[in-house]
């Protein structure tokens, strides 16, 4: 067991009382890797979460936080390096500066394998699994770059755009983002200014769509520059709700050969090679046959929905659950040639008994980084489903729910990891739960 992530999930669970600390810089030797881009090591009998930092390296980190239980670290002055450290290819990235990445020190490789440690960890740890895990690359992010398709940028009272800095409200200001997508960067929000905004979100689509969604902040009003490629203006009103002020405010995401319409900021997978490879997937995994019931629950604008509607057939049937009503909205546009698809809105704690749904053959979730809960395991697990198709963004709440799951008779079959934010510590899995 990798004590350090055991330590680490034990502790974000129980409430501590953070100590202020004047600057403390510390030798360590650095162990295992930590969930959420740490890695684990000890100083007098103490756990030090340490960012900036490989396994096996010898380190120099100053204390950023102190709780009375464990101290977290960066890395500051590297003594013995690991053959997997490279130099971070952004010049934003490093102790104190831009917290979106956690790995861009380490090689592709290296981000891969110490992902799938995490993951392995997580099943081993919460769920009792032993199971060796591999990540695999997601195509389209060439070195780990050029990927993100989906931005979001906070801004400075003067306007100026840039990202938080890791657990704090201070922001990095920058020029340039090297993991956003290329239709991202086309817009060059980053060169101007945006007197009244809180933040802003630049959205390029697969479809060719751009879109900028401003959020203002309170009772002030945003200058708008005049962009370096076109792209809809939207509005954030908060709570998910967008408003057109420049073009329709609807994108459109291609797979394979259907076309979906996402509204506004609405839920899309932010890797341009995710959606497909992980629709591959949990057509694979579910393996539909025509004729089948099947359930797609925290269903968004209707990715997999579609998936499963065209494989079940007109003899067949998908319920689609989504609670946000823009999803579901366009997941009805999304999937009207298939009138053996019905999409409706609820939670699904609620709405699989408001709909009366007693069975299924095959249910996919998709839940958010929260995960299921034992609340919705133990509805799900009553639908006596011969399979369960699970998609997790999250490992952490994934081994949980899966250790629910089996108390339920439901046993892991298989699992898939994929790469799907690179240079960060997120990872997307995919598993396969069967009735026993």
């Amino acid at each position: 067991m990798h004590v350090g992530a055991w330590v680490r999930t034990v502790l974000d669970a129980v409430p501590h009382r953070v100590v202020s600390v004047e600057q403390v810089s510390l030798e360590l030797t650095v162990g295992p890797v930590a969930h959420g881009g740490w890695c684990v090591a000890r100083h007098e009998g103490r756990v030090v979460f340490v960012r900036h930092a490989l396994p096996g390296e010898r380190v120099i980190a100053d204390v950023t936080e102190e709780t009375t239980r464990f101290l977290r670290a960066d890395a500051v002055e590297i003594l013995e390096a690991s053959p997997d450290r490279v130099v971070p290819p952004c010049p934003y990235a490093g102790p104190g500066r831009c917290g979106g990445c956690d790995w861009q020190h380490a090689t592709q490789e290296a981000q891969r394998r110490l992902k799938a440690q995490v993951v392995a960890e997580q099943l081993h740890r919460l769920a009792g699994i032993e199971r060796e895990v591999v990540v695999e690359e997601v195509p389209g992010a060439k070195d780990g770059l050029g990927w993100r398709t989906r931005v979001q940028f906070a801004a400075l009272p003067t306007g100026r755009l840039g990202f938080r800095k890791h657990r704090s409200h201070d922001i990095e200001v920058v020029d340039a983002c090297l993991i956003a997508h290329p239709e991202v960067e086309a817009v060059a929000a980053e060169e101007y200014d945006w007197p009244g905004a809180a933040g802003i979100e630049v959205i390029a689509s697969s479809g060719g769509d751009r879109a900028v969604v401003v959020s203002p902040r309170p009772r002030r009003s945003v200058t708008v520059p005049e962009l370096d490629a076109p792209a809809s203006i939207l509005l954030d009103q908060g709570k998910g709700r967008t408003v057109p002020r420049r073009g329709s405010g609807v994108l459109h995401e291609q797979v394979g050969d259907r076309v979906f319409r996402v509204a506004g900021s609405g839920f899309w997978q932010v890797h341009p090679g995710a959606a497909e490879t992980l629709l591959d997937a949990v057509m694979a995994y579910g393996a539909p046959e025509p004729g089948e019931w099947a359930l797609d629950l925290y269903c968004g604008v209707g990715l997999f929905a579609a998936g499963l509607a065209e494989a079940v057939g007109p003899e067949g049937a998908v319920f689609g659950l989504e609670s946000e009503a823009a999803a579901v909205r366009d997941a009805r546009a999304n999937l009207r040639d298939l009138p053996q698809a019905r999409i409706e809105r609820g939670r699904v704690e609620e709405a699989l008994d408001r709909f009366q749904i007693e069975r299924a053959d095959l249910v996919v979730v998709d839940p958010p980084r929260s995960g299921l809960g034992r609340d919705v395991v133990q509805r799900i697990a009553s639908l006596d489903a011969s399979r369960i198709v699970y998609v997790s963004c999250d490992p952490a709440t994934l081994a949980r729910d899966l250790a629910w799951l089996g108390e339920r008779g439901y046993r892991l079959a298989d699992l898939r990891a994929f790469d799907a934010f690179p240079m960060t510590h997120h990872v997307e899995c995919v598993a396969l739960l069967v009735k026993e």
